[in-house]
């Protein structure tokens, strides 16, 4: 009889313990409008949910009114003069690229076109076919190219196969118009993983695009990818990539973070110990991220790239006061990850916030300490 009684206690405790022990890649329990612990954003000067900005990890203002422009008159002009205008090496224009790209991709996603419709992304057709040596251009059509791999196709079927075969040659075309452009060869990074590069052929492209920006926060991102375990390398390479990077790092530069990218790339699909991420490696990883953001320059584009990832870590960490600082530079933009990794990145980045703020405030924080 008393083995039948532990037997139902346990089970009334996995009943209470369940949701919190669910961590599938950093998701947890949605806290709903009502709940205890959700808190309204207006008290913080935070955007409400349904106002996040789900395309950037944070503001490009010239940017946005480009892509307006060419969305609402078709004509890619202006997104031409827009990257022939930003720094070759520079982050900013390869997330201008990739910004581009995936306009085009998601238009043509929602308007594949027919006999009597337009398909969707006509204006990048259009830029190739009029500018075919425009280097912007031919950038941003290899990273269309990527996506729409990604995005329609299985990896390891034919027809993966071929769209990445073709944007292969294009990454091959656009290089061969900048020589000096590091773009097409952090294009080629993604054809390299879906491809499955050796490890010395990826290497040797890596090399291309140390010689021309070494220390391009961008590149390294997608670098990593590959040497994670999930594709081409292991738990072991990546950490020692990303440690490598970290370790030759300028002052100011934002490799210093590369280690938390490498964490969060292995986190366990089921954690059960709420002590991992308060474990030497997150903690020392979150450490070097920090350092990287008090370090650099405020205007880096890749700023807000970091500052997402370390609300993901220290609202995991419970370091309610740290979340929230991070949480005041990059609310209003959320295409980042982790919250990209969501169907819903907008509800993911809000459910975070709701718990960082509910911890702060039951540690004693309030609206007015923290904007003081």
């Amino acid at each position: 009889m008393a083995i039948l009684w532990a037997l139902m206690a346990l089970l009334l405790l996995s009943f209470v313990l369940l949701p919190v022990l669910r961590r599938r890649r950093g998701m947890i329990e949605q806290v709903h409008p009502g709940h205890p612990d959700a808190a309204d954003p207006a008290d913080y000067g935070f955007v409400r949910e349904e106002d996040l900005d789900i395309r950037m990890p944070g503001p490009d203002q010239d940017l946005l009114d480009v892509l307006d422009v060419v969305q609402r008159t078709q004509d890619y002009r202006a997104a031409s003069q827009l990257l022939a205008g930003t720094e070759i090496a520079g982050e900013l224009r390869w997330q201008r690229v990739q910004a581009f790209a995936g306009a085009a991709a998601l238009e043509l996603q929602q308007r594949p076109g027919g006999v009597s419709e337009t398909p969707g992304g006509q204006w990048l057709r259009v830029w190739r076919a009029e500018q075919p040596k425009d280097a912007g251009g031919a950038a941003v059509h290899a990273e269309f190219l990527v996506q729409q791999a990604w995005r329609t196709s299985t990896p390891g079927t034919d027809d993966f196969r071929i769209i990445m075969e073709e944007a292969r040659d294009a990454c091959g075309q656009a290089a061969l118009l900048s020589p000096g452009d590091p773009v097409p060869y952090l294009v080629e990074l993604s054809v390299a993983r879906g491809l499955n590069y050796s490890q010395p052929e990826f290497e040797k492209l890596w090399l291309k695009i140390l010689d021309r920006a070494p220390t391009h926060m961008g590149a390294h991102l997608a670098a990593l990818h590959y040497w994670c375990e999930k594709w081409h390398g292991s738990r072991e390479l990546a950490y020692s990539f990303a440690e490598a990077a970290a370790a030759r790092a300028p002052q100011g530069s934002l490799l210093a973070a590369m280690p938390l990218f490498a964490v969060f790339e292995h986190l366990p699909e089921v954690n059960l110990v709420a002590s991992f991420y308060q474990s030497e490696v997150v903690t020392k990883a979150v450490h070097g991220a920090l350092h990287a953001v008090h370090s650099a320059r405020q205007d880096d584009p890749m700023l807000a790239h970091v500052r997402h990832l370390l609300v993901f870590f220290l609202v995991r960490s419970e370091r309610w006061a740290e979340a929230m600082g991070e949480l005041i530079r990059v609310d209003g933009h959320v295409g980042a990850l982790p919250w990209t990794l969501s169907a819903n990145p907008a509800a993911e980045f809000a459910l975070y916030r709701a718990l960082a703020v509910a911890g702060y405030e039951a540690n004693g924080g309030s609206p007015a300490s923290l904007l003081s």
